[in-house]
């Protein structure tokens, strides 16, 4: 688990998110999420397969990671089951880290992941670390 001044640093450092299941529609947490990050001034791309091509936060929406290509850091609002994919996408376009959103969980995953330098959050929401954290 990382500590409160890893949490900040990589908060602090990060640009540019790819938010993989991103939500078109209001009441859902990663659009909420994702319109929190984007307003706090990081560049959030969206990643939907059946969104793909429509545009939010000011981003055409990608059908994929491999379409969105290297950004700092991938946001996971994905299945525990379904995490470890994601992560193997993120480690293959270069991400710096891999944040996996409240309730997602997948150790195999975050250990291929630091094993290929990525830093790695699990079961935590950025939305809710950056005011917690005074940022």
């Amino acid at each position: 688990m990382p500590t409160d001044a890893e949490l900040r640093d990589i908060l602090t450092t990060v640009k540019t998110i790819a938010l993989v299941g991103w939500s078109p529609k209001p009441d859902r947490p990663s659009h909420r999420v994702a319109a929190f990050l984007a307003a706090r001034g990081y560049r959030v791309i969206p990643v939907n397969p059946g969104q793909a091509g429509q545009e939010a936060l000011g981003e055409v929406v990608k059908a994929s990671l491999a379409e969105v290509g290297p950004v700092d850091m991938v946001d996971i609002f994905r299945r525990s089951e379904e995490a470890g994919a994601v992560v193997d996408e993120a480690i293959a376009v270069g991400a710096k880290v891999v944040w996996m959103q409240l309730g997602v969980i997948d150790e195999a995953a975050a250990a291929r992941a630091r094993a290929a330098g990525l830093r790695v959050v699990m079961d935590r929401c950025p939305a809710i670390e950056i005011p917690r954290l005074g940022l």
